[in-house]
């Protein structure tokens, strides 16, 4: 068996054929507890190799129509799960595996990388060996050093990319972004975005005021931040080697000003009933325009968010600290987020509406500290899209599209179907179904929340997008000229349900659907096939087109032929039979394990960026 798929065993359960002939018949049907197995699995096989110089993709349907745009998709993700030495890690953990497609003269040219980061250089062995030496947060070795290995926050650059002013930058959940050249997708460095000073900066000022009326817990909470920060930043025996601010993978877009909009906290936040946020404004030069800093009084796990014309918006995951968990983490027998725990003991979710600018409308009276809570408990994995809609009277109704699950459902223990105790990937649990649960693994949400004009909330509602559909669906995406503004449309996989065992997860389908109406439509990939997220790609940089006027790029995985193809998907007939515009092959030794978030940058007269969370600037 090649050294790719050494972290492959069966731990699908399958039934016991009564026959020799039932055997084989078992084994090969395309819904077999076997192929089930196998196939989830294959969507997380090691690719060692890369191509350093791109080739041609050939289409096996269709071509590029004529009014497709120049530009390139980036897609990253998990490239490398298991060592030579018989450790394997989470998918979380896996080193950060660059792709990129370039469309130029109505083809598609390939080439991929691994993204080149510390950890990355010290685990790899010359061209092909590899030794994991750090855990991941995710993730106990087996076959390096285990007990007393405290080497946990490697920097895999793994999670996204984006193209702003000129720079290609590759980001992690914990680490500072590493910056890309474009056109070779050779690693040119980790890049500071955190500690660089600002045109204006706004910190939180009133923080010691809360703090002294906070009392003894506030006071707790001060001490402990003290002495955390050495530990984690590396200054002391315990090596974590984390940033003071941990930049999230997870950024936005303003189309109106013009900006790549960040995010960060603070890295003892994940343990301390305080979170530390930091929010910055790049302008398409790539200065700082503007830093702002807001520190709330909870325990908040948060991957992604969203923004408004005036706000920031936090949809707050509750979390805990687990103290005997985090004994047996520090010492390297169980995985580092087990130091947490989802905190269930709220039936709401908390919302935290963040005045963008010093002088928003709606904010000069609110109590921003204090979270509006919705009337339903769920938890958030993406966010498509926030906008805001006024009245004359100075009354504003903000209204967020949202994919989430319910805290029963969602385990850090087994995220992907990852047991930790054995290495091994089991797509039951991704495949559980949940009895008598509306928020089954990945759901659409619509928040809608209402101020008056001094910024008091007035009503919060939170209701499922669409009654016409409800599998589970991720990975959300919008026309990125839309924003920040209210849009009709919201594209995103999800799980058709044809696959009797796998009928959550993967997804195998890019659902459209419309706001307006609550109306989906719908596209599925062959059999025994899934696909990642979708990237949107306008037709045209004009905003005077049609929202939907433009290509869905899709990754179709087709597990059964160990093959991948880039698919292209008019978005205006997503639902109907010609929807499929051409689909192109990648070869069989260069196929690539599923990729997390994408990029899609358009080229022009004016060299303008467009990317699947905004626009041409």
């Amino acid at each position: 068996m090649s050294h790719h798929l050494r972290f492959i065993s069966f731990a699908f359960p399958l039934p016991r054929p009564k026959s020799k002939r039932s055997t084989v018949t078992a084994l090969w049907t395309s819904d077999s507890p076997s192929n089930a197995f196998w196939d989830y699995n294959l969507l997380f096989f090691s690719q060692r190799s890369e191509l350093h110089r791109p080739i041609h993709l050939q289409p096996i349907f269709g071509l590029l129509p004529t009014d497709f745009p120049a530009g390139t998709y980036y897609l990253v993700g998990p490239g490398l799960f298991s060592d030579d030495h018989g450790s394997t890690v989470h998918p979380l953990d896996g080193h950060g595996y660059l792709r990129s497609f370039n469309f130029s003269n109505g083809g598609v040219n390939y080439s991929a990388r691994y993204v080149s980061t510390d950890a990355e250089r010290e685990e790899r062995k010359g061209e092909k060996e590899w030794k994991f030496t750090h855990r991941g947060p995710f993730s106990v070795l087996r076959g390096g050093t285990r007990i007393g290995n405290v080497k946990v926050m490697k920097n895999v650059a793994n999670t996204s990319v984006v193209q702003w002013g000129g720079r290609l930058l590759c980001l992690w959940e914990g680490g500072e972004p590493y910056e890309i050249d474009p056109q070779s997708l050779e690693t040119l460095g980790p890049v500071d975005l955190t500690g660089v000073d600002a045109y204006q900066t706004v910190k939180d000022e009133d923080w010691r005021k809360e703090l002294l009326r906070g009392g003894t817990k506030m006071v707790g909470i001060d001490i402990a931040s003290f002495f955390l920060k050495p530990i984690l930043h590396g200054k002391c025996i315990w090596l974590f080697n984390m940033p003071p601010k941990r930049l999230l993978a997870h950024y936005k877009i303003d189309p109106e000003r013009k900006r790549l909009l960040m995010l960060s906290c603070n890295a003892e936040d994940m343990l301390l009933a305080r979170s530390n946020f930091t929010f910055y404004e790049f302008d398409s030069d790539f200065k700082l325009k503007q830093k702002r800093e807001f520190i709330i009084p909870d325990h908040l796990m948060i991957h992604d968010w969203t923004f408004t014309e005036n706000y920031y918006i936090l949809v707050g995951n509750r979390i805990k600290l687990d103290i005997p968990a985090s004994v047996l983490a520090l010492c390297g027998t169980q995985p580092m987020i087990s130091a947490l725990s989802v905190n269930q003991t709220r039936q709401t979710t908390p919302v935290y509406v963040l005045p963008r600018f010093t002088n928003a409308k709606n904010g000069s009276t609110m109590n921003w500290r204090k979270p509006i809570e919705t009337p339903r408990q769920f938890w958030v994995t993406h966010a498509a899209n926030a906008f805001e809609e006024r009245d004359d009277f100075g009354n504003v109704e903000i209204h967020l599209q949202l994919s989430a699950c319910s805290y029963q459902w969602f385990d850090f223990y087994r995220m992907f179907g990852y047991n930790w105790r054995n290495a091994k990937l089991d797509p039951s649990f991704m495949n559980t179904v949940a009895r008598g649960e509306d928020l089954l693994p990945h759901l659409m949400q619509v928040v809608s929340i209402k101020l008056d004009s001094r910024g008091k909330c007035v009503v919060c509602s939170a209701e499922n997008l669409s009654n016409k559909w409800n599998r589970p669906a991720d990975f959300t995406i919008i026309n990125p000229a839309f924003a920040g503004r209210k849009n009709a449309y919201i594209y995103t996989s999800a799980a058709s349900g044809k696959r009797r065992l796998l009928p959550y997860f993967p997804f195998d389908s890019v659902v459209k659907f419309n706001t307006n109406n609550g109306k989906v439509a719908l596209w599925c990939s062959g059999s025994r096939a899934f696909v990642g997220e979708p990237a949107f790609v306008p037709r045209s940089i004009d905003k005077g087109d049609a929202e939907d006027d433009g290509y869905i790029l899709v990754v179709e995985y087709a597990v059964s032929k160990q093959t991948c193809y880039l698919v292209v998907l008019d978005a205006k007939k997503i639902g109907g039979k010609d929807a499929l515009v051409a689909k192109f092959e990648v070869p069989k030794k260069l196929r690539f394990p599923f990729g997390f978030h994408g990029f899609w940058a358009n080229r022009d007269l004016y060299n303008c960026t467009l990317n699947t969370n905004g626009p041409c600037v």
